[in-house]
């Protein structure tokens, strides 16, 4: 494919509270095998990209272990390859990155030695599946300058921490506001784009010159009424886990057949890294419905409605409902946990009860907090 793909995977997301107090959101487990970066990663290589670079920063030491092998992507080529690009401190410059734009300026270096025309820009903490041929051709029918994979989201959904933007008949976009207390339109920005490299180049240049760091405010929204930017609607699942209640529902919609069908069986599929664990095992005493229990753990007990990750033991006489157990966590006899999301590497003692009475109750280190 002629473009290169680029990660944004290094923001401080402070709406997943204590859940990215030691990890990237982009490092989140979701679908009880997967991290979320895997999405973008896998829609970049099932796309036949086959460069691709990863901006990390804040909490990056997980999600650099799990990137630390290209192979599981399909990445480990003699061209091209999975770069993996942090603040880097020289004579010069001693910034972190402070936006997307500005993370994107301190590797221009890899943009320029790159000869790919297109540039394909996503976020590292959204799940989804899309061909970007089909955009990447859509952006070269309609001469844009840039395209934004814009989705429809339903009346009841608050958009007002997502850009909005309002579009022509053309496509055109003609608004974008970026999480707006009052929104005008259902229409978000996924955050993901299409620009062409050299183009690129010369707009990262120019926010530098003028002390602007954000991609969006400072190019999609200031330019939108100066260059061609078109919007380009995804009909398919697409959700966002930058808030506990979004990640508490988008590991919930795996539950649903359809979902776990879309996902885990039709082509292509999502890779991950692999790690070599037994299958799940079922003691006598275990009770275990429409869940999702992952390699390595061993269930002793009732599992209702929830998600076990990795290497998650449950002992006897307990009840789990309707929530999301984290990797290594430890659950001992006769606990009770409804609503709730249990921090990974966790020891929760026997004879305790967690439930999430008030919104979701995140459980780490036998402290817990509820998060509306």
């Amino acid at each position: 494919m002629k473009a290169l793909g680029i990660i944004l995977a290094g923001g401080n997301n402070k709406g997943m509270h204590e859940l990215t107090a030691r990890r990237a959101s982009a490092a989140m487990p979701v679908g009880g095998n997967y991290r979320c970066i895997d999405f973008a990663l896998s829609n970049m290589s099932n796309s036949h990209i086959q460069t691709v670079a990863v901006l990390t920063q804040f909490n990056a030491r997980s999600l650099n272990e799990h990137l630390s092998s290209s192979k599981w992507w399909d990445f480990g080529r003699k061209q091209g390859g999975l770069y993996i690009f942090t603040p880097m401190l020289t004579s010069e410059s001693s910034d972190w990155f402070r936006g997307t734009a500005d993370a994107m300026y301190q590797n221009l270096d890899f943009l320029k030695r790159r000869h790919e025309p297109y540039v394909i820009i996503s976020n590292g903490d959204c799940v989804y599946k899309v061909d970007y041929n089909a955009i990447l051709d859509y952006h070269i029918e309609k001469k844009a300058d840039i395209t934004v994979i814009c989705k429809d989201m339903p009346a009841n959904v608050d958009v007002s921490r997502y850009g909005v933007v309002k579009m022509n008949e053309d496509a055109r976009i003609v608004e974008f506001e970026e999480k707006p207390l009052v929104a005008s339109s259902n229409t978000i920005s996924t955050g993901i784009y299409i620009i062409r490299r050299r183009q690129l180049i010369e707009m990262l240049e120019r926010c530098a010159e003028e002390e602007r760091h954000d991609f969006v405010t400072d190019v999609l929204i200031r330019y939108k009424n100066l260059k061609r930017i078109y919007a380009y609607k995804m009909d398919t699942y697409w959700s966002n886990i930058s808030t506990v209640e979004s990640y508490y529902q988008t590991n919930m919609d795996f539950l649903k057949p359809e979902v776990r069908k879309y996902f885990f069986r039709d082509e292509p599929k999502i890779c991950t890294k692999v790690d070599d664990l037994p299958p799940a095992k079922y003691n006598a005493g275990s009770d275990v419905r429409n869940s999702l229990v992952a390699s390595g753990c061993i269930v002793n007990s009732k599992v209702e409605n929830s998600i076990l990750f990795k290497k998650a033991f449950v002992g006897k006489n307990c009840v789990i409902k309707n929530s999301i157990i984290l990797n290594d966590v430890y659950i001992g006899d006769n606990t009770h946990i409804e609503n709730c999301i249990v921090e990974s590497r966790n020891t929760l003692r026997a004879n305790t009860y967690y439930c999430g009475d008030k919104g979701i109750k995140v459980v780490r280190e036998d402290n817990a907090r509820y998060v509306m």
